[in-house]
């Protein structure tokens, strides 16, 4: 028996000693006919601590395998193939084995809490239900009948929702298209999915920012893409990055989201944004622009995305309705050259045979309304005002203590903490005062990091949550 555990491996050791065990019990190695070893013999053969053994032992009982009898050992089962017990499959082992990495540990506890627990939420990067257009939505599903197809509609969505979002994205964003080079998706998460699903392939470089949004999600490994980072801060990235990245690793994709970035809030200069675009030209690096807060800028100014200043079409853009309407209604979409946008719509299609009918068409009469301006107006103005009262209360209660950057936009603060603290103990005892927020290492590389969002919660909750937080960081 030359088995020896991987540690390495992210399986815990008791599970790839529990699989050996199966598996070897299939093959022979353990034939049926005698003991299987002791849980001290086991810990002592295989160099491993003795709980080890018995977890793994555990979870073979659990699912029928083995039989543990005080005083004759451990067996395997006799009906271990017959039909008087019944196996229950390994769901563990099918669960591991899967292509589709879960989320980050502590990304599923914060989920986890936000469903259970009653928290002040300073995590979730989405809207409060009060800057939803409710009265607008309710008009519109109310006094309007929906005279659309229930049947399959077109691959890359509705025709009339998209000439709409053609005119959209030129009156408000500055981009010119039309509606056979958009693709709408269910929001922007499943944009990127078939971007990264579509158009790269296992072993490919791309480059994203870091810290980004992006880090954080788990597609690029389950795709066996590799990622290399660009260092983001206040000041933007360098662009020179992008050319040392391409010459050192050919990376074929690079991922930004330039306006009110998440998490730092930041603006990428206007000169870096065209730079990057000479470099996407030079070197033939498509660009992948993830743009939910444009509309969001506090000043009122109309802001320049990547897209808006392609003239060469190497800029896929991707925006939603998630950050400034409804995270329910599931409106993104995808702007980019036909044929490519032809691929992703064939790619959706084999997913869910094509959006929602009656969700395109409440997202299509808002956008055409004279509300939806209103809305904008609306919503940035309420957005800074929470800004301004998460800034406030940290001068408040944790002043000299943080160093961020003041977003002029968007919905999140990125927030260094000066004083070495344990990033889990933190969270830990913030959620015991009853408030979460997103560690800063599940959106970047660098320790000492918080990401705050203001848009979940109104000016009273995100005072009464800044104090709790600043109760958790001085008991660390």
């Amino acid at each position: 028996m030359n088995w020896r555990p991987d540690r390495k491996s992210k399986i815990p050791i008791y599970k790839q000693l529990a699989m050996y065990i199966e598996n070897g019990i299939a093959d022979g190695t353990f034939p049926p006919d005698k003991p299987l070893p002791s849980e001290r013999g086991l810990a002592k053969q295989y160099e491993i601590n003795r709980s080890t053994a018995v977890a793994a032992y555990d979870e073979l009982e659990s699912n029928g395998i083995i039989n543990r009898n005080r005083g004759s050992g451990t067996t395997i089962s006799k009906d271990i193939w017959g039909m008087a017990k019944k196996r229950i499959p390994s769901w563990n082992r099918y669960i591991e084995a899967g292509s589709f990495l879960p989320n980050l540990p502590v990304t599923q506890r914060i989920h986890k809490e936000l469903a259970e627990a009653n928290l002040i939420n300073l995590a979730s990067g989405e809207l409060s239900q009060d800057l939803f257009p409710m009265d607008s939505l309710r008009e519109i599903t109310s006094n309007r009948s929906f005279i659309g197809p229930l049947g399959y509609d077109h691959p890359q969505g509705n025709e009339i929702l998209r000439k709409t979002l053609a005119d959209h994205v030129k009156k408000f964003r500055a981009i010119e298209t039309d509606s056979s080079s958009i693709l709408i998706t269910s929001g922007a998460q499943q944009a990127l999915h078939l971007v990264v699903q579509c158009l790269l392939k296992p072993g490919d470089a791309v480059a994203i920012e870091d810290p980004s949004y992006h880090y954080s999600l788990p597609i690029f490994k389950s795709a066996g893409i590799k990622t290399y980072f660009l260092k983001t801060g206040k000041d933007g990235l360098d662009p020179n990055e992008i050319t040392a990245l391409y010459k050192k690793h050919r990376i074929k994709m690079v991922f930004l989201n330039p306006i009110f970035q998440n998490p730092t809030g930041t603006l990428l200069p206007e000169d870096q944004r065209h730079k990057i675009l000479e470099l996407s030209s030079e070197y033939g690096i498509p660009v992948v622009e993830d743009d939910p807060y444009s509309l969001t800028a506090f000043s009122g100014e109309s802001m320049r995305t990547l897209k808006s200043l392609d003239r060469n079409g190497n800029v896929l853009y991707i925006s939603s309705l998630t950050k400034i309407v409804a995270s329910g209604l599931r409106i993104g979409w995808i702007i980019g050259p036909r044929s490519v946008i032809e691929r992703l719509s064939d790619a959706k299609q084999q997913i869910d045979f094509g959006h929602g009918s009656y969700s395109q068409w409440v997202a299509n009469d808002f956008l055409e309304s004279r509300n939806f301006e209103s809305h904008i107006k609306h919503l940035v103005k309420q957005l800074e005002s929470r800004r301004n009262q998460i800034i406030a209360s940290l001068q408040t209660f944790l002043k000299d203590q943080l160093e961020y950057h003041v977003p002029q936009g968007g919905i999140h603060l990125w927030c260094k903490i000066k004083k070495e603290h344990n990033e889990i103990q933190l969270l830990e005892e913030s959620i015991k005062r009853g408030v979460i927020y997103v560690p800063g290492t599940t959106l970047g590389s660098e320790t000492g990091f918080v990401r705050f969002t203001y848009a979940r919660e109104n000016e009273e909750n995100i005072h009464e949550g800044m104090k709790r937080f600043a109760d958790a960081h001085s008991y660390v």
